[in-house]
């Protein structure tokens, strides 16, 4: 039988998220102390909140699945060298479409039509994700403007779709959202009294799914030399235009699943409005080191301080403090890759002063 085995860079990566973790705990403990609040109290209520019980923890799974769907979406496109900040339009507009197939009642049994809406979902943000990885790969146009164009369409697309074509559409002005997605097209409950939906085995398997794409298929070996380098991956007879699209696709399949999982699972139909998972999975990737084992376990983290973050109210702090301990996460991370790079950075600025010399 193999063994998994971790490569040094891998454990030093894992260290380095745990360490990023428990510092931005620490700065989060400093801010509460600052305003008289008790740290001690705040981290065991927001614990108790995210796992003490069974509606704690579904609750933490529920923030989890679709945080860590799309903080896959972010790691291949990552993986791919991209900054892919259109996360967020990706997992709404799935979501949208998803909510469409389902809203419609074709009398299909649940066996057929949940797969039915969830591949909707995914071709809905794989569309989406087709868009700036094609502008990228013939134009050149860099990910970062056209993915925060894209959010924005994406909004203001589906609003008007929901707002003005409700003679067409399985729409409801009045709520500014889907009509109700059918029972049939519902991803089943897990848990009993809970809303604990399918949508985290879905994550939990497309986690597998990619961590086998990236690392066991030529395709994936593609995209990761592709990231590190165009042209020695260009030199090696990779074709980086058409790798960079695939992967953008893959990456916007991935969020749209995240949004029909909220559709199809949670909301039962598609609010007109911005979760902000998108950008939260921006964060996941990062921490996760754009691995997909690791974004399961960054994603629970996210899902846990979401889920138990109202609880800490009981302990006179803020919900938003949560937001700040993300914020304090995502820095260390990027001070964290800074001090990791110093000496590959004094090491080239030496070789140009020798060679100016």
């Amino acid at each position: 039988m193999k063994r998994l085995k971790l490569s040094s860079g891998s454990i030093v990566n894992i260290g380095g998220s745990i360490i990023a973790v428990a510092i931005a705990l620490l700065l989060g403990a400093l801010v509460m102390r600052l305003s008289g609040a008790d740290p001690w109290a705040a981290y065991k209520a927001l614990w108790n909140g995210a796992f003490v019980g069974r509606r704690s923890i579904s609750e933490t799974l529920i923030y989890s699945a679709p945080l860590i769907l799309a903080g896959l979406g972010f790691a291949i496109s990552s993986r791919a060298g991209l900054f892919n900040i259109g996360i967020e339009g990706q997992l709404i507009t799935g979501g949208f479409v998803a909510a469409l197939v389902g809203a419609w009642d074709l009398g299909l049994p649940s066996v057929i039509y949940v797969p039915l809406a969830l591949l909707a979902g995914a071709l809905g943000g794989a569309v989406w994700g087709f868009f700036p990885g094609f502008l990228k790969a013939r134009y050149g146009a860099h990910e970062v403007i056209t993915t925060i164009m894209l959010n924005y369409l994406a909004i203001r697309l589906i609003t008007y779709l929901v707002l003005r074509r409700d003679d067409i559409l399985p729409v409801d002005p009045t709520y500014v959202a889907t009509k109700k997605v059918v029972d049939a097209a519902r991803l089943p409950i897990l848990l009993d009294r809970t809303r604990l939906h399918a949508g985290i085995l879905i994550a939990l398997g497309a986690a597998i799914v990619l961590w086998w794409v990236l690392f066991k298929t030529r395709f994936g070996f593609n995209v990761r030399a592709v990231g590190l380098s165009q042209g020695a991956s260009a030199y090696g007879g990779i074709k980086w235009g058409s790798t960079v699209v695939i992967a953008m696709v893959i990456a916007g399949a991935l969020a749209g699943l995240a949004g029909a999982g909220e559709s199809l699972g949670l909301h039962g139909r598609h609010w007109s409005t911005a979760p902000g998972y998108g950008f939260t999975a921006i964060a996941v990737g990062l921490v996760g080191r754009n691995h997909p084992i690791g974004v399961i376990f960054s994603g629970l983290l996210f899902g846990a301080l979401n889920a138990g973050g109202p609880a800490m109210q009981s302990a006179h702090v803020s919900k938003e403090i949560v937001q700040l301990i993300q914020g304090f996460i995502i820095l260390a991370i990027a001070a964290l890759e800074v001090v990791n790079r110093l000496p590959s950075i004094r090491s080239r600025m030496a070789r140009r002063a020798s060679a100016g010399a």
